[in-house]
């Protein structure tokens, strides 16, 4: 099968399937006998958002494809972080203080891990391995053994008040913009943490600013924002509670996706239903 990489794709209606990450707007919509559209990693927001989209063609995205491991290593180092005080002791070391700082045991900080999919779900098992009070939260009911499932709007409340940590691994969809704001880190414990690996857009920037400067949040460890990269004047850079690492979670495994990715234009060769088709309403 030839493989061709844009702008010199040849003539469109020879291209059948378009593997994609942050393809220019409109340009699927120029291949006329398209079958189907791989994006190149899990979230699907960026292709989803292009309005010219072409209908009735199914996106697939990529289950886990090795990811599950680097993203779970991530949550982990970013909560043992925050738990063992590993952010005040530079500041001591700067000024010669040796000062042991008291901390919990893991069966004492109840992690919360928001979106349990392919790989929110082995992040929450990862945490419940090690200890950890593991809970998650979701759009509708599941449920995941050793892991507190909290589902659905009305008990978002209650998932963020027993979370120490909380974790968010959701897709970025109309419902999710925004879901850490001011009223989601007044219902957290005062003086806990956030880590954001799904999509900056998922966190309202002013708030979390706001809250960590009140004191009731305690520290944030980001991954992604809204603009990337980040601007050199965003305030997340210099403040003393937020550390910024640029989108480096978890990169796309090439060895596993591509595997996943032949799997299932071969799927899609002998007429069988694809892995991982994107439900275009609910957005992931």
């Amino acid at each position: 099968m030839p493989f061709r990489v844009w702008p010199d794709m040849g003539p469109p209606g020879e291209i059948r399937y378009a593997l994609i990450w942050r393809p220019p707007s409109g340009m699927l919509a120029t291949l006329p006998n398209l079958k189907a559209i791989l994006v190149l990693g899990a979230g699907v927001d960026s292709a989803l958002d292009d309005p010219t989209l072409p209908a009735g063609i199914p996106v697939i995205r990529l289950l886990g494809a090795g990811m599950e491991d680097p993203m779970a290593e991530y949550a982990m180092y970013a909560v043992l972080h925050f738990q063992r005080h590993m952010h005040a002791y530079p500041r001591q070391q700067r000024d010669a203080v040796w000062r042991r700082i008291p901390w919990a045991l893991a069966g004492e900080w109840p992690v919360g891990v928001m979106g349990l999919g392919v790989i929110g779900g082995f992040i929450a098992d990862r945490f419940a391995a090690c200890g950890y009070p593991a809970a998650g939260w979701v759009r509708g009911p599941r449920r995941q053994e050793g892991i507190e499932v909290f589902a659905g709007k009305e008990r978002l409340k209650d998932f963020l008040a027993r979370s120490r940590v909380v974790v968010n691994v959701l897709p970025l969809t109309a419902e999710t913009e925004g879901i850490l704001d001011a009223a989601a880190f007044a219902a957290m414990p005062r003086g806990s943490y956030v880590v954001n690996i799904g999509r900056g857009a998922h966190v309202v920037d002013a708030d979390l600013i706001e809250a960590l400067d009140s004191g009731q949040l305690g520290g944030a460890m980001l991954d992604v924002f809204r603009e990337e990269p980040l601007p050199a004047s965003h305030p997340y850079w210099r403040h003393p509670k937020v550390i910024v690492t640029p989108h480096a979670a978890a990169p796309t495994i090439v060895d596993a996706a591509e595997r996943q990715i032949i799997g299932n234009v071969e799927r899609l060769e002998r007429g069988e239903p694809p892995l991982g088709v994107v439900d275009r309403a609910q957005g992931y």
